[in-house]
């Protein structure tokens, strides 16, 4: 099983990506925003998210993962995992 992948992306690799530069839908990318919780997740298909404001930690079965505001993380497909959400999570999301 693939691990969490975090990245922090330049200027270019955000517009490359077509990232919106606010928080919100342009077609290729749906926001998406929850307040702190905790709670399962599978992943069916491949996501990539960009996160715009928040704090959460992300528990695999290979150990634990912080995603923060300006993060660029791909979930994989077939992940198990669970959110704990300590910041409400503010992000745009696509699945690939």
């Amino acid at each position: 099983m693939s691990k969490i992948k975090i990245e922090q992306l330049n200027d270019q690799q955000k517009k490359d990506l077509k990232l919106p530069v606010e928080l919100s839908s342009n077609g290729s990318w749906s926001v998406w925003e929850c307040e702190p919780s905790i709670f399962d997740w599978h992943y069916d298909s491949i996501e990539n998210a960009y996160v715009f404001e928040g704090k959460v930690k992300v528990k695999t079965e290979d150990g634990q993962v912080e995603i923060k505001a300006g993060d660029y993380v791909t979930f994989p497909e077939g992940l198990d995992c669970t959110w704990e959400i300590s910041e409400k999570i503010r992000k745009v999301y696509r699945f690939i």
